[in-house]
């Protein structure tokens, strides 16, 4: 019998080769939802698992938590039951003017000012999203319709403390947004062997002073709150027919 890992409470046989990563475990419910057909595996603690299929091919949600230390717990034991894939699919806030509310970013790679990720490579090594995995969600992203940008994402790990100097360091250097699994997805896939991507649905704008939950004046909080929902269900989509994508070879 394959052992359960001690984390996500998975075992061989419980996960698909492809695996989308929410850090929310009412998200990856949502996403499940998606599926055409959903099992719900298990769920302790922050890590809540469904397996099913979109369009005949198996497909996971685990959720991650919050964090790179969560994200990387999770990417190591996804790796020993079988996973190949994982997309990260989570929210973000934008770095850019452009990178609005609302909208999609999908990372070609992360900044890694986690500390979590030093623990596996000094801070020089890039944390790099797999480039079929990319193509895949641009093509997808274009498909349906989505007002999307491509590009380098911070990952930090502190919410509270993204202070004006560093949103304008990783901004003034082109950084899209940020977030905080990315770096830890990108570089524990990488060192197992393993091919991954993300793709984020903007909830902020920290150049704009709109963090999550926040709203501007002369907009109403609930049509803000509509447009993250839309993107949220919107980035879902976009992964799943990227799945198809690289699944297919199209």
């Amino acid at each position: 019998m394959s052992e359960i890992q001690p984390h996500i409470f998975c075992k061989k046989g419980d996960i698909a080769k492809y695996v989308l990563l929410p850090g929310d475990p009412k998200r990856a419910e949502l996403i499940a939802s998606h599926f055409d057909e959903a099992k719900k595996i298990v769920e302790y603690r922050q890590f809540a698992t469904y397996t099913g299929t979109f369009h005949g091919i198996p497909v996971s949600v685990t959720s991650t938590g919050i964090g790179c230390p969560a994200a990387a717990i999770t990417v190591e034991e996804l790796a020993r039951v079988g996973a190949e894939v994982l997309i990260r699919v989570g929210t973000t806030g934008g770095l850019q003017e452009n990178v609005d509310i609302g909208d999609i970013v999908i990372a070609t790679a992360a900044i890694r000012t986690d500390g979590a990720t030093r623990a596996y490579a000094p801070p020089e090594f890039p944390a790099v999203a797999d480039l079929e995995v990319c193509r895949a969600l641009i093509r997808a992203a274009g498909e349906l319709g989505a007002k999307y940008h491509v590009g380098v994402i911070w990952t930090s790990d502190a919410f509270y403390a993204e202070n004006p100097e560093a949103v304008r360091l990783w901004g003034g250097l082109g950084a899209l947004s940020v977030e905080m699994e990315a770096s830890a997805i990108f570089l524990l896939s990488h060192l197992r062997g393993l091919r991954a991507g993300a793709i984020l649905a903007v909830d902020g704008n920290l150049v704009k002073g709109t963090k999550k939950g926040a709203f501007r004046p002369g907009e109403e909080k609930g049509e803000l709150d509509r447009r993250v929902k839309r993107a949220i269900e919107l980035e879902t989509d976009i992964a799943l027919r990227a799945i198809e994508i690289l699944e297919r070879g199209e």
